[in-house]
């Protein structure tokens, strides 16, 4: 290679540029909005499925109780599990900004 373009490499950095994601303003308000759905639906069906599991309990009523526990727990576990794929995002994204 001739002297010149080493010295214009050498000067240049050109290097990729990974310090972030390409629409991640969007990807952000994107999973905020999913997330916010999900919890206003988990709540809503915690507290059904609670009201269910309280009366039919207190009625003598165990197929429909048992149905209102296990509703109680998905709520529970839906809610986790949102909460855990927000911040599993965010950690991908601040490692996005460190490679």
């Amino acid at each position: 290679m001739p002297a010149i373009t080493l010295a214009l490499l050498q000067a240049e950095n050109v290097y990729p540029d990974l310090s972030s994601v390409g629409g991640r303003s969007t990807l952000i308000e994107i999973v905020g909005a999913l997330l916010t759905i999900v919890l206003i639906v988990s709540v809503l069906m915690l507290v059904v499925s609670g009201i269910v599991w309280a009366v039919s309990s207190s009625a003598g009523n165990p197929q429909t109780a048992a149905k209102g526990k296990v509703g109680v727990f998905v709520a529970l576990g839906a809610a986790a599990l949102a909460g855990a794929g927000v911040a599993w995002m965010n950690f991908l994204l601040n490692l996005g900004d460190t490679l």
